[in-house]
């Protein structure tokens, strides 16, 4: 049986697709939830499963879903522990969408007894602004999925 949308590429920076801030002139928030993130131990081999929260502030450029769910699965085969993997998925974005801010969430399932939340930020310099939902002050952190509602 083949399935037609596998994909076999490395993870890269290449397989992001952007389009046009239709509204470059304002700061908003954009937040992702991905909860089918799965990379592979680089010590045992075994998977590791993520919900990956990504909340950024375009700037002139914002991230194709389809083709971040591409870039996501790209990781599925590749080995790398979690604080490398979430910088180079931020690294990676930053390159791609040169936001005015993004922070990147990865919850990690338990392994061992042990969960694991690695948290990663870009601030684009002289960008005094706060993203919606991120706890800067006056401002109300999100609660999770209700709030997409």
């Amino acid at each position: 049986m083949t399935i037609s949308h596998q994909t076999t590429s490395a993870p890269s920076f290449a397989l992001l697709e952007t389009f046009s801030n239709p509204n470059s002139g304002r700061d908003y928030t954009i937040r992702i939830r991905i909860p089918e993130f799965t990379c592979l131990c680089p010590k045992t081999g075994q998977p590791d499963f993520a919900t990956l929260h990504l909340d950024y502030v375009p700037d002139h450029h914002c991230v194709e879903l389809k083709a971040l769910k591409i870039y996501v699965w790209s990781y599925r085969n590749q080995g790398g522990f979690h604080e490398a993997v979430t910088n180079r998925i931020l690294d990676d974005l930053v390159k791609v969408l040169a936001p005015r801010y993004l922070r990147l969430t990865a919850e990690f399932n338990v392994r061992g007894g042990i969960y694991t939340t690695i948290v990663a930020e870009h601030r684009q310099p002289g960008w005094n602004g706060i993203a919606a939902g991120t706890g800067g002050p006056g401002v109300v952190p999100s609660s999770g999925p209700a709030d997409s509602a």
